[in-house]
């Protein structure tokens, strides 16, 4: 990548509108950001510490709570760092870097989901073969191939973004750098770069989200096939939370930029929901419809409740 660029750094204006409620937003994203930490980081150790889930289901979980815990870091502590009254200039290189990561964990995670869903798949329609598709090493190659495709992916777009010259205009009217609000700060037309980046950022996301769908309705009517009413209650519990995870992270990311006219302030309050309160979410929705997962995180925190009790 080569930096044709004169310009230096870039000012994050922040969320459009919110002038003056700088005080009440830090308290509420900081709130976010450190539930979503809590709750990931507590979801990896119930894991970790209980053997009886270190089965594929929970290694993806596990992999997801990671990119849960990475995704939100990328653009909330700079934006947590001018909400609390300090400079909301950000270098060239780290707008580079902030939206490289942006788009690596981004699409990590939705190569992930799409994993998530091929391993329920198999779990509920070809049972007895579970163990022999969905074996250690495949787990290893599809938990690799995730990082490996978002890193092309994202790559693919920061070079598409960061070849053009940026000479003169620094004000990125958003809260951390993305394609379309660095892009109009380009001195050069870029209808056509837009257009490519349109189709690239778009076409990604609904395909996995398709073949999500997919997975979904084999699954749908496998279920509606088991005869024990415990057997489809579980396996309904087990997919319905692993959908409206994906429901949670799709949507917003199928509003903010399939969209022909954006608006700022709209996409960045969207945007934030996909960003903090989705990766927040997460480890509720596993966690509360899981007796697996809650049985041991209950085992993680009865040392914890212990010694609050005692000091």
């Amino acid at each position: 990548m080569k930096n044709l660029s004169v310009v230096t750094q870039f000012i994050l204006l922040g969320i459009p509108h919110t002038e003056g409620l700088e005080t009440m937003l830090f308290v509420l994203f900081l709130s976010f950001y450190i539930f979503t930490l809590v709750g990931n980081l507590l979801i990896l150790l119930a894991i970790v510490s209980s053997t009886r889930l270190h089965t594929p289901m929970y290694f993806f979980l596990c992999q997801l709570s990671v990119c849960d815990i990475f995704f939100p870091s990328v653009s909330s502590p700079k934006m947590l760092f001018y909400l609390s009254g300090n400079t909301p200039a950000i270098s060239y290189a780290g707008c580079v870097s902030q939206l490289f990561f942006y788009h690596f964990l981004g699409g990590t995670e939705c190569f992930l989901y799409t994993v998530m869903a091929y391993d329920r798949f198999v779990a509920i329609c070809y049972p007895l073969r579970y163990s022999v598709i969905i074996s250690h090493r495949v787990c290893a190659i599809l938990a690799i191939g995730t990082l490996v495709f978002g890193c092309i992916h994202s790559t693919f777009l920061t070079t598409l973004t960061f070849q053009l010259p940026y000479c003169g205009p620094k004000d990125v009217n958003y809260y951390f750098c993305d394609i379309p609000v660095v892009m109009k700060l380009a001195c050069a037309d870029t209808s056509a770069l837009e257009m490519v980046g349109f189709i690239s950022v778009g076409l990604m996301p609904l395909s996995c989200f398709f073949f999500i769908l997919t997975s979904y309705s084999c699954i749908l009517r496998s279920i509606l096939q088991i005869r024990s009413t415990e057997g489809r209650h579980r396996a309904f519990s087990t997919c319905s939370a692993h959908f409206t995870a994906i429901l949670l992270f799709y949507m917003p990311v199928i509003f903010i930029y399939l969209r022909p006219t954006p608006s700022p302030w709209l996409d960045a309050t969207v945007q934030i929901l996909n960003n903090l309160v989705t990766p927040m979410l997460n480890p509720l929705i596993y966690s509360l419809r899981n007796k697996e997962v809650k049985s041991s995180l209950w085992i993680v925190l009865r040392p914890l409740c212990f010694l609050s009790k005692h000091l």
